[in-house]
This record gives C-alpha cells, structure tokens and sequence, in this order.
C-alpha cells in the first residue's frame, strides 16, 4: 500500500527540516520526500507535527518464553509501537534461556508472526547464563542474534569474559554488560542515606564500577567492542568518557527512570521504585543528564521489565525489580531532557534510533532519507498527556510514573511501512 504522509516536520540526528515536506512510503520503504503528489497513496497529514525515525530499543524483556504471565511477544510488542519504538533488542533471561538457534527460531517466528515491531534477540553470553561456559556465539550469530547479554547478571569471571569479547569480536557483534559485582550486590536499592534512614539493605555505587572499569580495560587490551547498559552512576560515566578520549571502543546507555528519578523515590516503599541498578542520587541523576548531552552515554533504552500485578505487590524486600518503560520512554525524555534543555529534539532522535542503529550495525535505520527503511514516527512535541494506567497495553503495570504528566506524544507508528499504532 501507498502511504503519502504531507507537510511532515522532519526531525534526524542532524537537524530539523527547514519546511516541510511530503514523505511518500512504498513496500516498506521510503521512496521519495519533497512535494509529492500521489492519487493512489492513502494520505495521512502531519501538519504542525514532527516526524522522527523509528524508535529503537538496545534492552527490553519480552519475557518470553517462560514468563508469559509477565508479558508476552506479543503484548510487549503492541506496547513498544504504542511509544514509538520500530526495533527492539530482547534480553536472554527467559526460561529457557536464548543461548541455542532453536530458542532463538521460536522467538523470531513468534515476532514475525504478531508483525508489530522487529524484534532483534539478544543471545546469551554464558550457556544457561550461569557464568560458567560459554555459549555457541557463532550458532547465535546464525540464528539471527544482534547482540549478547547476561542481562540480570554480569559476566564475573575476567577470563571468561575475556574469550567472550575475543569470540565476539569475531562474529561481529557487539556485548552489552551488566554493570553488576554480584558479591557486593545483595540489596535493594542505593546504598547511602535512605536505604540507612529506611532500614533497607544497600547496593553501592562500587557494584557498578567494578565491571566498567574491568571491561573497559578488557576492550582496550583485546581492541574489541563494549556495551555498557542501564549506567546509573556518576562514577561510571567519568570511567567511561575518560576511556572514549582514550580511544577504547566502548558505548553506554541510560534508562528514562535514571535521568527522572532519584533514591528519595523509594521512600514510599512503592515496589515500582525497586530496579536494577537502584534509583541513584541527585548527583548521579544530572550526571546522566549531562553525559546524555555531550555524549558520553550514546543511547536512552527502556529496560523494559513488566512483572505480574501479584509479584509486584509484595513487601519491598521481596518484590521483583523492575519496571516498564515502552510507553513512557519518549515522554520522559520531553519532560525531562528536552523541556528542560539538557537536549534537542535531534539529540533525542540521536540517542533513541540513530546511535542505537549504528550499535546494531542497523544501515537502513535510524535516518527519515530515501531509500531507507519506513520505520518512523508521528510525535506531537508540545502535547502534555498523562500516563493512566487503564491506558497501558503492557501486561505489566509496574511503573512509578503511572498518573505524572508526560511530554511529548507519539500519534502515529510506522513499521515496515504499515501503521502498527494509532491514536
């Protein structure tokens, strides 16, 4: 089919289109952008709006297979194009775990099938993701893998991970690290004055830095590339611009609740304020902001994590962490980044598809240009809504910002050329 999207406000990486444009899209692609006119396409007017590429997630849980009471494929899909999100990299940490093609297989069949979003798998690291051997990487490279995690865990052993980059680099794809010291990682949120004020066992900033610091001197000994996920620390990040001027290969992301919410959040014991890595301090928090804008930290991913209404409503020690982050993601990075000019629309576009597809090695995402794929978006940047919770289409309900108002609105998704939401 013929979409024809007229008077489009085109936002990329590099700039804001000067007036706007017409967009026409044809067999999943965009074709041609200028002043069109096509009587056979169906037209859809963007006037006043911008439109932005695709968005596309490095970390999200689908939780499936194993976990379907969480979220499922099919679920956490409809939730991604409901924020704006084209691409979505899946962690491994399902039951059983993606570290073998058949698993893999079972998901990409299941994702072709619902055909809202793509989907990329995330392999695992070690088999099992038990820290002990590692998986078949080139098998999972076949089978259609982007990336590797232990996500939920890092890789502890330095030898172990150290073969892991070696065999990585190999095949070309890129690993995303934990940033977790799990013997000194046993608590429930940062440890500093509120866990000590809300009796709550801590996890110190040291859990974090420990790995970073560890991988960055691996991917500079072995030249190889590094992902860093979820960094909440003002420490990490200082490792992790002092190792990019250095000219290791290391790129890092940041989640919406890191850049929006600080420790003293927890002080209500709302379970939805409990993930991993904790909800930091104020220091940390503008230090991600401020990484965000110059560069340091190259991606804001979700780590969508849904859990089940009953998990959640648990004492807090005993509750699951985690929180889900689809359908909030671009209004937190308006309300938070943009309204308060840390960053520009552009830069959004930047951290949230372009740098992500570059990550991926993604060459037909990423950029609204001829000839590449038709996977974007239709925001209303000025739009001020809130996040109700009989809105959400997540399984999962687990967020703390559910009745905040959020800025900026997706109106429209485009995936593979077709609509796969709408207001």
């Amino acid at each position: 089919m013929l979409f024809l999207i007229k008077k489009a406000t085109i936002v990329n990486s590099k700039g804001v289109s000067k007036e706007p444009q017409d967009i026409l899209i044809e067999k999943g692609v965009i074709v041609k952008i200028g002043k069109i006119s096509d009587p056979e396409a169906k037209v859809i007017d963007a006037s006043g709006k911008y439109v932005l590429p695709g968005l596309i997630d490095l970390h999200c849980h689908l939780r499936e297979p194993g976990f379907e009471h969480k979220e499922t494929i099919e679920t956490g899909s409809r939730s991604a194009a409901k924020g704006g999100f084209t691409s979505i990299v899946c962690m491994p940490n399902t039951n059983p775990v993606l570290d073998n093609a058949k698993v893999i297989e079972g998901v990409l069949k299941e994702a072709k099938r619902v055909g809202l979003v793509h989907v990329f798998p995330a392999g695992a690291v070690t088999k099992g993701q038990k820290g002990e051997d590692l998986s078949d990487i080139m098998e999972l490279k076949d089978a259609g893998c982007v990336a590797l995690s232990d996500d939920g865990k890092a890789v502890q052993n330095s030898q172990l991970m150290r073969h892991a980059l070696e065999y990585a680099k190999m095949a070309d794809l890129v690993i995303m690290q934990h940033c977790e010291d799990a013997t000194i990682s046993k608590g429930m949120m940062n440890e500093g004055f509120y866990s000590t004020l809300l009796g709550l066992k801590g996890i110190p900033e040291v859990a974090e830095t420990i790995i970073v610091a560890r991988d960055i001197e691996l991917a500079r000994y072995l030249k190889t590339k590094i992902h860093f996920a979820h960094i909440s620390t003002k420490r990490a990040i200082d490792l992790i611009r002092h190792a990019k001027a250095e000219g290791v290969m290391v790129t890092a992301e940041a989640c919406p609740h890191h850049f929006s919410l600080t420790e003293e959040a927890v002080q209500g014991f709302d379970t939805n304020t409990k993930v991993n890595p904790p909800l930091r301090t104020k220091e940390d928090v503008e230090a991600v902001k401020l990484a965000l804008k110059d560069g340091t930290l190259d991606c804001i991913s979700t780590d969508h994590a849904p859990h089940a209404l009953d998990e959640k409503e648990l004492e807090f020690d005993a509750a699951p962490m985690g929180m889900i982050g689809f359908e909030t993601a671009l209004g937190l990075a308006g309300r938070e980044l943009v309204e308060k000019k840390y960053i520009t629309w552009s830069t959004l576009v930047e951290k949230m598809s372009s740098n992500p597809a570059k990550i991926l090695g993604l060459s037909n995402k990423g950029e609204i240009a001829e000839g590449k794929d038709a996977d974007l978006i239709i925001v209303d940047p000025d739009k001020e809504w809130f996040f109700r919770k009989e809105d959400i289409v997540s399984k999962g309900k687990n967020s703390p910002f559910i009745d905040e108002k959020l800025k900026g609105r997706v109106e429209l998704t485009f995936c593979g050329g077709k609509i796969t939401y709408q207001v």
